[in-house]
């Protein structure tokens, strides 16, 4: 990110930029900084396409084609998939002079071995977006909530990420929201939160595991029930609570091996800090619980389909099972 800020500062912008990654409100973000950097408002001389369904070879075309009355062209490709399959020819021209024409392409993923992939990183600049580390998450908080001249706990602050996730863009609408009911008041508070805040059905999940783990039966069903009260389908809830044990079980055996809240969330597919939370409550477990945990939902969506028992007493059998 400070490459790409330091770009724009200087005015020394590259010919081309792939924003990729899984955190969507920074590709945005910089996507949109770029786009002003390089043509401004100018709508003469911007093309931007979103999707699969595009000629790589009209692309060219258009990029060889003159800006009128102005100094530079933007060509922004959004979601095109040419960094897994089909970029060759766009590679190729990349290599060389692209003249006043500019490229931005925002990718969610895109493949290091693809050629098109190497050519932009060689020629041009490739900046990763990943999920924050917490740290980050909760300065960006903070500053976000200071600049509309509020403040916010950090109490608070552990609150709202717990409640939302790490997605920045799930926090930034979350955020506008808490601006907006917390009109006439200095501070933002936990209250506020759970007042209008709405709350992640994985940040739930989470939870209703914890109150089980911890063998608080009352807690656990009353989180059940507020995912039914939301119209979650029982057996939505059935997929979620057995892919938690499931990562429950694989984080306590990583763990237990020696490694780390960062290398056993790279193993797992969670942001490190996140990966301590799992860690954190697996503890609540052993090994065989777990185990015998996943046996169970397994045993539950059998006697659904079998229609021995319906999908609300099945789950709810589960849980009150593990929390008593």
């Amino acid at each position: 990110m400070q490459r790409i800020n330091d770009d724009i500062k200087t005015g020394q912008l590259k010919k081309s930029y792939l924003l990729c990654g899984e955190e969507a409100y920074l590709r945005k973000q910089y996507r949109d900084r770029l786009k002003e950097a390089i043509i401004g408002d100018d709508t003469m001389n911007y093309y931007y396409h979103e999707g699969k369904e595009l000629s790589t070879g009209e692309i060219i075309d258009l990029s060889e084609t003159l800006p009128f009355f102005a100094e530079r062209r933007l060509i922004l490709l959004e979601n095109s998939g040419l960094f897994k399959s089909g970029g060759e020819e766009l590679a190729d021209y990349l290599k060389g002079d692209t003249g006043s024409t500019y490229f931005v392409f925002v990718e969610a993923e895109a493949d290091k071995r693809s050629r098109l992939y190497k050519t932009v990183k060689d020629a041009g600049y490739v900046a990763e977006f990943k999920v924050q580390e917490e740290a980050v998450l909760k300065r960006w908080i903070v500053s976000r909530v200071r600049k509309e001249g509020k403040e916010i706990s950090g109490q608070a602050v552990d609150h709202l990420i717990r409640m939302t996730g790490t997605d920045m863009e799930t926090i930034s609408r979350e955020l506008e929201k808490l601006f907006c009911y917390c009109l006439d008041r200095p501070e933002i508070t936990g209250s506020d939160m759970d007042a209008i805040c709405v709350k992640q059905l994985t940040s739930h999940i989470f939870d209703m595991v914890g109150a089980i783990a911890e063998k608080k039966q009352k807690r656990a069903l009353s989180l059940y029930y507020e995912l039914v009260a939301l119209k979650e389908p029982p057996m939505r809830i059935l997929f979620l609570v057995a892919r938690q044990f499931n990562l429950l079980l694989q984080v306590k055996e990583l763990k237990k091996k020696g490694y780390a809240n960062k290398a056993v969330g790279e193993k797992v597919g969670l942001p490190a800090f996140i990966a301590g939370k799992y860690m954190a409550q697996a503890d609540g477990f052993s090994e065989e619980e777990l185990r015998a945990a996943l046996r169970a939902c397994v045993e539950a969506e059998e006697a659904v389909k079998t229609g021995r028992m319906n999908d609300s007493m099945s789950l709810e059998l589960l849980i009150i099972r593990y929390s008593s």
